[in-house]
């Protein structure tokens, strides 16, 4: 356990740099934890990181300026379908084969990484000054709530994947872009963790287990990660925006070499 609360520091410090919520280092974590039941195993690593996400991105939202969540303000309909989607999305990934999460994780997170790589706008900048333009970016569309909620939860990725890239690329610098993707990783997690929790015990059972969520291990991975997320995001660590986004990107591969060898 004292393993889990050191790697939830670690969490912490992801939910806060790059707006995970934990679930790029949750699934692969709770993947080795649990590696012992079998094909259930990455479920419970997904329905386990909808629980962190959770928790630590709530956490960081409320600890976020106020001026930086107003850019989210009058979205109650993205977040409706986000909230449709993590339902969806946290529903299917109870029935299907494990290995359509599994390779379907690691091949979400390839695309990313190949188009972060390929196409401007995350990497390099587009302003001949260096600089991004932000005061009219581009919005994420509403209508994209849903797949990405569904995609998320299926996956136990939260969609800051989806959409920090997304709002970085229509003029946010990635401290912003990071900060906002926390509450959407609410909407998506919270509907997720209800569904694994309702219907999950349909498909394992054990102590410490509430549907498919590990409740032993995510308590010590937020012990962990509690204890940093509040203080950086009230004093958030000015991290160069090249070097945050390259950060991103290397995190990014590390956990989907994870999944891909484990188990």
């Amino acid at each position: 356990m004292l393993i889990l609360v050191l790697v939830g520091l670690a969490v912490g410090v992801t939910t806060v740099l790059f707006g995970f919520g934990g679930g790029f280092v949750t699934v692969p974590v709770i993947l080795l934890v649990d590696a012992t039941r079998g094909p259930d195993a990455l479920r419970i690593a997904i329905a386990t990181s909808a629980l962190v996400m959770l928790v630590n991105s709530a956490v960081a939202a409320s600890a976020t300026r106020r001026s930086v969540l107003a850019h989210l303000r009058g979205r109650q309909r993205l977040f409706a379908l986000l909230a449709a989607g993590g339902s969806t999305g946290g529903g299917a990934a109870l029935f299907v084969p494990s290995v359509v999460p599994r390779w379907g994780f690691v091949a979400y997170i390839v695309v990313t990484v190949i188009d972060i790589l390929l196409r401007p706008g995350f990497l390099r900048r587009r302003d001949a000054d260096g600089s991004f333009t932000q005061s009219h970016p581009r919005r994420i569309p509403d209508s994209w709530g849903l797949p990405i909620g569904g995609i998320a939860a299926f996956l136990g990725v939260g969609g800051s994947v989806m959409t920090v890239p997304m709002m970085r690329r229509s003029g946010l610098d990635m401290g912003l872009a990071t900060s906002l993707a926390n509450p959407l990783t609410v909407a998506i997690a919270a509907p997720a963790l209800v569904v694994a929790s309702t219907f999950g015990s349909s498909v394992t059972s054990a102590p410490g287990m509430v549907g498919t969520v590990d409740v032993t291990s995510a308590i010590a991975l937020l012990a962990g990660a509690t204890l940093v997320i509040i203080p950086l995001r009230r004093r958030p660590p000015r991290v160069p925006d090249t070097l945050h986004a390259w950060a991103y990107l290397t995190l990014l591969v590390v956990a989907a070499t994870t999944v891909a060898v484990t188990g």
